[in-house]
């Protein structure tokens, strides 16, 4: 008799227990690979900030760059306390407040040190300058002009040197502006400016080496008294040979919205040498006696055109610029800077109002001056 058939049932269940830890393997061996690759992805993300965060907090990388961080920090402090830095000494503080924006071209360099340095510490230091920086000269990055104006004005240095005074008449014409002011002019080159300038401006003054010509008509024109003449012996020069010195003069302009006071004004020399530091006393005796002028002048409005020899950060102004308003500051875009005319760097020309609202300012195009010429527009 032949032995029994072994079982279909029992074959079947080995087979599939086999199966089963089979697939229970691979399915082990899937979850071991897939955890593997879910830690190998976390290990590739997670460390990379961490690192770069553990490596911040090392001391070593706060302690890279102490010089880059004091330079940072000194650059901001002169910023913001400029107006603390004494004159005594060569008018240490006038220089340092007449190329206060371009001190800005120190914190790219200081950047770049610190970044080649990795100072964290210099990095941090350097939002002080940056933020200083930006309180003083931001408002000026943005165009506040605005369409219209009742009135153009303009004013310009055109030099003593100056080899083509026709050529400059010509290019002050071009500029289409209401009332022109000209400060430095000379005994030789008067005429020509009066004659160049005579048929689109039939009202003009000159007093001294100041003069202002104007579509409008003027009226009460006397010149100003800015100590120019200043000693013991200034009171014995006879009348005409103080009025050929001149270099400041006050008119009234007659306007439809009614009358404007314009001063014309060109103050002292300022100079830079080795021994003297920034010499600026004629320009300081100017500004404060045109200062003294201006607070004793009640005219609602007035309106002061000339090369001020300084910008109105300096202190040396404060006479002028606590009594009237920069047109730049107003309705400029940008730092309008106006000398030199080749490659300018700071703005010495002003046109500063009281009484009146500033539409726009600007530059005019280089002349045969040193100067640039800058003008106006105002309205009532």
């Amino acid at each position: 008799m032949s032995p029994p058939a072994p079982s279909s049932a029992a074959g079947t269940g080995t087979g599939t227990e086999a199966e089963a830890e089979a697939e229970t393997g691979r399915g082990a061996g899937t979850g071991t690979g897939a955890e593997a690759t879910t830690a190998t992805t976390a290990a590739a993300r997670s460390p990379l900030p961490r690192r770069a965060f553990r490596r911040v907090l090392r001391p070593e990388v706060w302690k890279r760059g102490p010089v880059l961080t004091a330079a940072a920090l000194l650059l901001g402090l002169v910023m913001l306390l400029h107006a603390q830095i004494p004159n005594r000494v060569g008018s240490l503080g006038s220089l340092v407040e007449t190329f206060l924006p371009w001190f800005a071209v120190f914190i790219p360099v200081l950047a770049a040190g610190a970044l080649w340095r990795r100072s964290v510490s210099a990095m941090i230091a350097l939002v002080l300058p940056v933020t200083a920086w930006l309180s003083l000269f931001g408002g000026l990055l943005v165009d506040k002009s605005e369409p219209g104006g009742d009135l153009t004005v303009a004013t310009h240095n055109v030099g003593a040197d100056n080899p083509d005074p026709a050529g400059t008449a010509h290019e002050l014409v071009a500029s289409g502006v209401d009332v022109l002011a000209l400060e430095e002019i000379t005994d030789e080159d008067r005429s020509v400016y009066e004659k160049e300038l005579a048929g689109t401006y039939p009202y003009h003054t000159v007093q001294g080496t100041v003069g202002l010509w104007s579509k409008l008509p003027l009226s009460g024109t006397r010149p100003v008294d800015i100590a120019t003449d200043y000693g013991p012996l200034a009171d014995t020069k006879p009348a005409d040979v103080q009025l050929a010195g001149n270099r400041a003069l006050r008119t009234t302009v007659t306007t439809d919205q009614g009358p404007l006071v314009v001063y014309v004004a060109h103050l002292g020399s300022v100079r830079l040498n080795p021994r003297a530091g920034f010499w600026t006393d004629s320009r300081d005796r100017n500004a404060q006696a045109l200062g003294t002028v201006l607070a004793a002048d009640r005219s609602e409005r007035v309106m002061l055109l000339g090369d001020l020899n300084g910008t109105l950060d300096d202190r040396a102004l404060a006479g002028i610029t606590s009594q009237l308003d920069s047109v730049q500051d107003a309705a400029g875009d940008g730092f309008g800077f106006s000398w030199p005319a080749k490659f300018p760097v700071a703005r010495i020309d002003q046109i500063l109002v009281r009484g009146v609202e500033p539409t726009d300012s600007w530059t005019l195009p280089a002349t045969g001056s040193d100067h640039l010429p800058v003008a106006a527009g105002v309205s009532w």
